[in-house]
């Protein structure tokens, strides 16, 4: 497979998982719009700055806020997320971005994958905050959860399973770990400030809330759901399950890379970060440590598979 179209589905796919991502918190915050206090909406918002790295339009989201000026940050911060433009993390550009790498790439997906995809793109691309508010806003995101859900299955149900598709889940896969880490990282260092406690939003943000009732029942522990979260390999989505799928990834295109000792240095990196996982994670007394080190082994994963597939040197021919 050439480098282009590797590098094509890899990105289509880490910036339609983001995408996904962004509707499942912003939805979320839409449903606490309704009858929720104004410190609970803003630890949301909070929450989901911090994941990103991003800072809000307007500077730092007041940890104290007013009620009275509640539903105005709302709709600023979230048309921020949804259709701003020159916002590159925001729904409408991470979807632009994925159908972009999409069409690129035709000749690599099938044909009924371009087709949802580029329905969906067509039903969003002239949509602003304005469109969706008034409405209800928690029905639009549960529309694209449900739109980029199909997309992946329709994928799921269509591609050929060769290397093309391995590139396509490992960019869904290291997306998804490296935004679980960011998520769960900034929750906890949320509230080491904050006298609040929202694990239960955190489960429905992870739609991991019957996952953990299925276990766990509904009593609510701190520990239980952030073990759910980042060491289950049974709950889809978790930091384990990423990591050991994106290994998995790794080693069915490993004699592909253009550069093989930087494939065999992320392999070994995936299987190390896994394995941290699952060996510190029960005794570790320092979780946001140990989460902040995996996080960062996610971005070096990125980085290795970058230069391992797509942008590794050419040799030179001899004279």
């Amino acid at each position: 497979m050439l480098a282009r179209s590797a590098q094509g589905l890899y990105w289509m796919s880490r910036h339609l998982e983001r995408a996904e991502y962004l509707a499942r918190m912003l939805g979320l915050q839409g449903r606490t719009l309704i009858d929720r206090p104004p410190g609970e909406i803003h630890f949301g918002w909070r929450r989901l700055y911090g994941s990103l790295r991003r800072r809000p339009p307007a500077g730092d989201i007041d940890p104290d806020p007013d009620d009275d000026y509640t539903l105005a940050d709302s709709y600023t911060l979230a048309g921020d997320l949804t259709f701003e433009r020159s916002n590159p993390d925001s729904l409408r550009s991470c979807f632009a971005a994925g159908r972009e790498n999409a069409r690129q790439v035709r000749h690599c997906i099938s044909r009924e994958m371009w087709t949802s995809l580029n329905l969906a793109w067509l039903r969003l691309k002239d949509l602003d905050i304005q469109d969706i508010w008034t409405p209800e806003p928690e029905s639009f995101y549960g529309e694209m959860i449900r739109t980029l859900n199909a997309i992946d299955g329709v994928a799921s149900a269509t591609m050929y399973r060769g290397a093309g598709w391995q590139f396509l889940r490992l960019g869904t896969f290291i997306e998804r770990s490296q935004l679980m880490a960011a998520l769960a990282a900034t929750h906890l260092r949320i509230l080491e400030t904050d006298d609040g406690s929202e694990w239960t939003s955190l489960l429905k943000a992870c739609q991991a809330l019957d996952s953990y009732e299925s276990v766990h029942g509904i009593d609510r522990r701190p520990d239980r759901i952030l073990g759910l979260l980042i060491a289950d390999t049974l709950h889809p989505g978790s930091l384990a399950d990423s990591l050991t799928s994106a290994e998995s990834c790794l080693a069915a295109i490993g004699a592909q890379a253009g550069s093989p000792d930087d494939a065999a240095a992320a392999i070994r990196l995936a299987g190390r970060l896994r394995a941290r996982i699952a060996f510190d994670w029960p005794d570790s007394r320092d979780q946001l440590s140990l989460i902040d080190g995996v996080g960062q082994g996610s971005r070096d994963l990125h980085d290795l598979v970058n230069s391992a597939w797509f942008e590794y040197p050419i040799g030179t021919p001899s004279a």
